[in-house]
């Protein structure tokens, strides 16, 4: 292996000397993401552009040293945590909007834009970016292609796979090239597709060109005031069953609303069980009639009150308060552990009623704010990481969780990735050819595997001893793939 010297020696070459960091201050800001792994890289380095992330991928292949990619390092399954440490390619310095199309309706953008930053750039024109992570004024383009990143919205809109047409990429061989273009449905295999989603594996996008939408004519929001999760539950189901499907369905337990309402002061019911945010948009005629029957659900399935958002002001302040429920969270505990889970509406009562058992058998209290109307769940397992031993017994429930998530026949991910966090539970949807032919797919793109290496699949040896893996690999049980 070679020294950090020369390391950083061949780094500064791709890049310049002033953007590589490799003092122990200066690089313990990307040892973590948003979960709870830990692991310091030896050196990180900023690209400007294209050419730059391709030398320094070269430089790091040459070398032999791993290569982790990096948006703004909010990812919540550990996908830009450097598992054997090695470089960190970042893409902060990588931030311009370089084209808004308002006639075929999309951009053209650097991968370290904010995904927040698009919408507002694109406001002018009448048009928006449809994926809104909860991060999204953090968040980056980049790392939503990698991990096809989801959001409240994107219930009757789609995910990031569903508003990226192109990527340049540079492949983990250190080759730039381009996958898809300006158009939807490009002809050949869409290894555009394969792209998203692949957790920084196989490259490290450079542009992404992106569908706009336009904005709604009009807003209608509600929130439904509900005595438990169950109740709020039966309510998801009924209103699609209605025949709509709404822009936004989201849920809040009452440790979620507690925390909200205690940091934003955003009118929530802090003594409701749950509650039912919903979104309706479209023209005026239309939701108008929707939000009626929207109400008529809530009600019948035992709603003690469904309040309509007066204006955009208390339609903005009932969405701070869902988008910002996750770090309010941090006035109940010091620690969370953010799980990421999908089931069929059918199952939503059943799961979280195991949430709950879950809860009281480990004596952890667990926090629930999710995406109710796909049926995206995130349970929050709060802790002291100070506290001996509440780690692994916080990773043993999170398990259980999400062993129960598949029983029911959902996936172990809807928007944050498998990542390091949830590899070694992938043998519980796909068997050993499957995991297989996925891992070849890595070498098409030149990763041999040091690239963002310990992620995605539950393949590969050297990857140290994260948190997780000891936890995760007692929760899979003896079919574990290791």
């Amino acid at each position: 292996m070679p020294t950090r010297r020369e390391v950083v020696a061949a780094l500064a070459e791709a890049v310049g000397p002033a953007n590589v960091m490799w003092r122990p201050e200066d690089l313990a800001v990307y040892e973590f993401d948003g979960t709870i792994e830990r692991s310091t890289p030896h050196a990180v380095a900023l690209p400007a552009n294209a050419a730059e992330t391709a030398a320094v991928v070269r430089a790091c292949n040459r070398l032999g040293v791993p290569v982790t990619p990096r948006g703004a390092g909010t990812g919540l399954s550990g996908g830009s945590v450097p598992a054997r440490r090695g470089v960190v390619i970042s893409t902060a310095r990588m931030r311009s909007i370089l084209e808004i199309d308002p006639v075929d309706r999309i951009a053209i953008v650097e991968p370290g834009v904010p995904n927040l930053d698009l919408s507002k750039a694109a406001a002018p024109y009448g048009l928006f970016y449809a994926p809104d992570p909860s991060s999204q004024q953090a968040c980056t383009i980049g790392g939503n292609v990698a991990e096809n990143a989801g959001g409240p919205h994107c219930l009757a809109l789609g995910v990031t796979q569903n508003h990226v047409l192109g990527i340049e990429v540079v492949t983990a061989s250190g080759e730039l090239t381009w996958l898809g273009g300006r158009v939807p449905d490009a002809l050949g295999f869409d290894l555009r597709g394969a792209f998203i989603g692949s957790e920084g594996t196989l490259g490290i996008a450079t542009k992404v060109i992106v569908r706009l939408v336009p904005s709604p004519a009009s807003v209608i929001t509600l929130l439904a005031v509900f005595d438990s999760v169950q109740q709020a539950s039966e309510t998801v189901s009924a209103i699609i069953s209605a025949g709509m499907i709404p822009a936004a369905m989201e849920m809040m337990d009452r440790l979620c609303l507690q925390a909200a309402e205690a940091g934003f002061q955003c009118g929530y019911p802090p003594d409701a069980g749950a509650v039912l945010l919903v979104e309706l948009d479209g023209l005026p005629d239309i939701i108008d009639g929707q939000a009626a029957t929207v109400r008529a659900e809530c009600l019948e399935r035992g709603a003690k009150e469904v309040r309509l958002a007066s204006g955009q002001r208390e339609r903005e302040m009932l969405w701070k308060g869902r988008k910002g429920a996750i770090p309010a969270l941090g006035r109940l505990a010091p620690n969370y552990y953010i799980l990421d889970g999908v089931v069929p509406r059918s199952k939503l009562v059943e799961v979280m009623e195991t949430v709950s058992t879950v809860s009281e058998r480990f004596d952890i209290p667990i926090a629930n704010v999710f995406h109710a109307g796909d049926g995206n769940l995130h349970p929050l397992v709060l802790f002291d990481e100070r506290t001996p031993g509440a780690k692994s017994r916080v990773l043993e429930a999170g398990g259980e969780i999400m062993r129960a998530c598949v029983d029911a026949g959902g996936a172990l991910s809807g928007e944050h990735g498998i990542g390091a966090e949830k590899r070694m539970f992938m043998p519980w949807l796909y068997n050993e050819t499957d995991i297989e032919n996925m891992a070849r797919l890595r070498t098409v793109f030149g990763n041999t595997g040091d690239f963002n290496p310990c992620k995605l699949l539950p393949t590969g040896t050297g990857c140290g001893e994260m948190a997780h893996q000891a936890a995760a690999i007692a929760a899979a049980g003896p079919d574990a793939y290791v």
